[in-house]
Parts: C-alpha cells; structure tokens; sequence
C-alpha cells in the first residue's frame, strides 16, 4: 500500500448538448474471484477513507463482540439508510432494546437522505433527528454491541475503546492491510484509512465466506434485506443493484466511494476524487462489464441523465 493517495485519472464525463461540461476523475480497481488485479485505473494502493463504504466490516467486529442482531434489523445496522419511516421505525425499536434514549447516540440530528421523507417530514412540522440520520442504524449496533460485551457504552466512538479496536482487528483483518490513517467520519465514528484493492479484497471476502460465518452473516444480511441498507427511492442505488442482481453485495459512502462483490465472479472499488456521487454508477457498470456481469439495470445506470429546462439533455457516462 502507497503512503499517500496519489489521485486518479479521468473516469466520468457530463455531457450536456454534445458537449462535454464537466470530467470527474477517480481511481478504480477490479478484482478477479481469485482476488487478483483484472483491471484498474488511478491509484488503487494509495489509502482512501472509505466513508460508509467501511460498515460491513465495522457490523463483522461488532458481531464478533456479541452484537444480537441478525437478518433486517443486522442489515439496518450496516446501513446508510434514506431516513424513510420504516428504518426509523426499525432503527428506533433497537434503540428501545437497549434502554437508552436517542441522545446516548453520537450521530448528529439530520434529515432523510430520501427527498419524499424530508419533505413528508417537514411539511408535517417535523425536523432534524438523530434517528433519521442514516447512520443511526450502526450507532445503534455499536451500543448492542457494547452492552453484550460488557464494555461501557459511554464514548463508544472513541478510537481506544474496546469496540473500536475490535473493528479496527476486522478492517485490518479483512481488507489485509494496517489502517494507514485514522479519522471521524461524518457521523462521528472512528474512519480508518485502506487502500481500493483492499476494500475490493475485504468485499470479495464477505461475499465468499462459508455460510454462518460472522462475515457471510453480514453479506446475507444485507442482501436479503437490501431496502433498509439504503431505500426505496430512485436514488437508492445498493438497494436497486442487490435487489436487481442475485447475490451481489454493494455499499456506497460518502465523498464518491463504492464497493461491490459478487460471489464466484470478483469485486470493485472505486473512488472519486472530486467526492461527485453522480459518477460511481457509470464506473461501476463498465467495471462489472469487465467482469462479464450483465443485467437490465447496469444499462439504467450505465448514463446517468443530465436536464435543461425540464427535458433530459445529456448524460453523465463512464470514459473509463
């Protein structure tokens, strides 16, 4: 693994009218189901903060420290979640099981990711939550976990304690690398820096564990469940791309990063460097056609569409 992220090269294009308006450039790396580099392009050593991208793996050392959740409720806590009534509901009955209020948890208050949700919930006098922050699902877990464990649940956030250095051995584990930094994420908990083709490598891990394995627990999880990973709106993208294609594993973080595994097939990362989340879908479609992945929905989110005056006049679309 490099010391630093060197940047990547250019990847997505907007055109607008024929003309190219704007270029996003990024780093991609795409591994074969033995674990090997098929093809890459940008910097896939340098270490990256993977965002949201990184909570399978916090879920695997959060399960291995007892945490009692399994199926939707597990998938909820892997989640980046749109805030729609059912997460919240979901999210706020785990929350009711460990006899805390909403302040024990250290995401701050937001409002949906989902644009229905926000506007539902505003037009209805509601506002900010910490719940409907989509986070919410994994600092649940993270105080489950504790409470299992034995551990405090005060600054459960914090580096040093138990809980995070039990995700942090998981990480490591997975991804075969030592965290080459260490950050707050935007929803307060600890961030740890990895490579793409470690990310890429951890993801074709969980996807290929044996069955009742913490790891493979997680990645069923997550694919049985796939409308509490993200949502039901047009923009949730992991939901659509592992309701739309059989056993393939996908979670999106923040600042244009995404990972993607299908078992006996291989894995993606990515990431953009700009953090422009319009151009993880166009790489990730040529990515998966690299590895001879086809289905209906990578043709939807093969160009991404771009609007003038109300009518579609371009498209963002992969130039990798």
């Amino acid at each position: 693994m490099g010391e630093i992220y060197d940047g990547g090269v250019p990847l997505v294009e907007a055109v607008r009218s024929g003309f190219v308006e704007s270029v996003h450039r990024g780093s991609v790396v795409v591994l074969d189901a033995a674990g090997s580099v098929r093809a890459g392009a940008g910097d896939i050593r340098g270490p990256v903060f993977p965002r949201s991208s990184n909570k399978p793996l916090q879920a695997i050392g959060m399960l291995r420290a007892g945490l009692p959740l399994a199926g939707a409720d597990l998938a909820v806590a892997c989640a980046s979640h749109h805030g729609e009534d059912v997460h919240v509901e979901r999210v706020g009955a785990l929350l009711r099981r460990t006899g805390l209020t909403e302040s024990a948890l250290r995401c701050p208050p937001d409002l949906p990711l989902s644009e229905s949700a926000r506007v539902a919930l505003l037009r209805a006098g509601g506002g900010p939550s910490r719940l409907r922050m989509n986070c919410s699902g994994k600092h649940v877990g993270m105080l489950l976990a504790c409470q299992a464990a034995g551990w405090p649940v005060a600054e459960y956030w914090q580096p040093e304690h138990p809980l995070q250095r039990a995700i942090t051995a998981a990480i490591e584990e997975f991804t075969g690398e030592p965290a080459a930094a260490v950050g707050v994420d935007g929803c307060g908990a600890p961030l740890l820096a990895v490579s793409l083709t470690g990310l890429a490598r951890a993801y074709l891990r969980l996807v290929s564990a044996e069955p009742g394995s913490v790891a493979r627990t997680v990645a069923d999880a997550m694919r049985a469940y796939p409308e509490m990973v993200a949502g039901t709106d047009d923009q949730a993208y992991d939901t659509r791309l592992m309701a739309a294609i059989p056993g393939l594993l996908a979670k999106s973080g923040a600042e244009g990063v995404l990972a993607v595994a299908v078992p006996g097939v291989g894995a993606v990362a990515a990431k953009i460097d700009d953090g422009a989340s319009r151009g993880r879908m166009p790489v990730l479609v040529s990515a998966l056609r690299r590895l001879s992945v086809e289905a209906p929905i990578l043709d939807e989110l093969a160009e991404l569409p771009l609007h003038g005056g109300g009518e579609v006049v371009g498209a963002v679309r992969a130039r990798w």
